[in-house]
């Protein structure tokens, strides 16, 4: 058999024909990418101007071709999302659109946790992943940019306010091992944050350079729900080494999750994989299984976008306990099973490239 490269897939697909017409799919530029990772090979499409049932059909050809020519090897299709171009605007030569982006001093590593929609859980997975990668023997910080919404600080159990150092810069609050950054370390408990979009952004700004965050191998930031001013800021200010994407998974969550995956992939960020989150519910008594918000869409969703999928995390009531009680689930219960699923998703993190 020959030797299974981009090359050699590209020749396959060459040989597909367009639906409609005697000529290859290559020809209409419906493949833009071609990867291979060990057995996995992942096509990005690009089908903008194609009728859904053209799609539908390409997609398909695809699929059946490349798994009788490389039965051993799973097939990732993933669909590019179409750029806006605003009338008059001109088009960077540069191929990363924030170059220039400035370095957190003392940070080698970001990863940003993110997702489409609130209610996911995504502060309840970045605070026990920081825990995580401290508990492998990492510096670590924790930035929660959910400047409308803080939760890092009552999830962590911190009610102590950040102190100004010398240089004028906030220092850090620390509590179990872990630098942590929150606009609610500034405000009252119950004060509202009702600021426009460029308030956000300076807020945002501050946390990522006016804060001595020191030597940290990682500082994992906790993004607010969705694809706005603060997503925008982060990405514009400082290089991220990468992203997560937390989801629950029921349709409206997932579907949500993939517009965060597109936002990263406009703005060049490597997005690691997808995280479930209460995938289900574990009977204490019987120990049955119940999948309250449905079966498997973050791995459907990491499927289709031909990213990894990290893990699922259960509903437990002990999670949502210690978190209101300032305890999380790593320091509550650290010899859990919702513990070691933390650990796992950490430790696959750290095996994709996080720490490179």
């Amino acid at each position: 058999m020959s030797v299974v490269n981009e090359q050699f897939i590209q020749s396959i697909l060459e040989k597909i024909k367009h639906p409609q017409y005697n000529q290859s799919i290559l020809s209409f530029g419906y493949v833009k990418k071609i990867s291979l990772q060990g057995k996995r090979v992942s096509i990005m499409l690009d089908f903008r101007g194609a009728p859904a049932e053209i799609k539908k059909t390409v997609k398909a050809r695809i699929e059946e071709t490349l798994k009788q020519a490389l039965p051993e090897h799973i097939v990732l299709l993933a669909e590019a999302s179409p750029t806006l171009q605003v009338a008059g605007q001109k088009t960077s030569a540069s191929p990363d659109p924030w170059a220039g982006r400035a370095p957190i001093p003392g940070v080698k590593h970001v990863l940003a946790v993110a997702s489409g929609k609130g209610g996911v859980g995504k502060s309840t997975v970045a605070t026990n992943l920081a825990l995580a990668f401290q508990q492998m023997g990492y510096q670590v910080g924790l930035m929660d940019s959910d400047i409308y919404g803080p939760s890092v600080q009552i999830m962590m159990g911190v009610t102590d306010r950040p102190r100004v150092s010398e240089q004028q810069k906030l220092i850090p609050v620390e509590r179990f091992g872990i630098k942590m950054m929150s606009m609610g370390f500034l405000l009252d408990k119950e004060v509202p944050v009702i600021w426009r979009g460029p308030m956000v952004m300076k807020a945002v700004t501050q946390f990522l350079q006016d804060v001595e965050w020191g030597d940290l191998d990682l500082l994992v930031i906790d993004l607010p729900p969705g694809t706005g001013d603060a997503q925008l800021t982060l990405v514009q200010r400082t290089p991220l080494t990468g992203a997560v994407i937390v989801t629950t998974p029921q349709e409206v969550a997932v579907v949500d999750a993939r517009r965060g995956f597109h936002m990263f992939e406009k703005v060049h960020t490597r997005v690691f994989g997808i995280v479930e989150n209460m995938a289900y519910f574990q009977c204490p008594k019987c120990g049955e299984q119940y999948y309250i918000f449905g079966k498997g869409g973050g791995s459907r969703a990491a499927y289709e976008l031909g990213v990894p999928f990290l893990g699922e995390i259960p509903i437990e009531p002990e999670v949502t306990e210690g978190g209101d009680r300032g305890e999380p689930i790593l320091i509550r219960q650290p010899e859990g099973e919702i513990a070691q699923s933390f650990r796992q998703i950490a430790q696959k993190l750290v095996a994709t490239g996080l720490m490179e």
